[in-house]
């Protein structure tokens, strides 16, 4: 009984796991990670944290108007991953 209770969980995990964006150029075709942080904190973003994840570059950090974002970008265009 308890293992159903735990199937939708279990789902939603894998789900939202599956939904993170994923990137794929070689490394060095990749913007270097300081000039991509230059490029962002230019269009008004504070990041606190830079990694890469999936092949993407990923912030975490707060928006212009101080609220909280988990972003993945492209590190070759610095476009949005998808």
């Amino acid at each position: 009984m308890k293992s159903l209770l735990l199937l939708p969980v279990i789902i939603a995990i894998s789900t939202a796991a599956l939904a993170e964006p994923t990137c794929s150029a070689p490394k060095d075709k990749w913007m270097k990670q300081a000039d991509f942080k230059h490029a962002i904190e230019t269009q008004g973003y504070k990041v606190k944290t830079l990694k890469v994840t999936n092949g993407c570059y990923e912030v975490y950090g707060l928006d212009k108007n101080g609220k909280r974002v988990e972003l993945s970008f492209d590190p070759v265009s610095g476009a949005p991953a998808k």
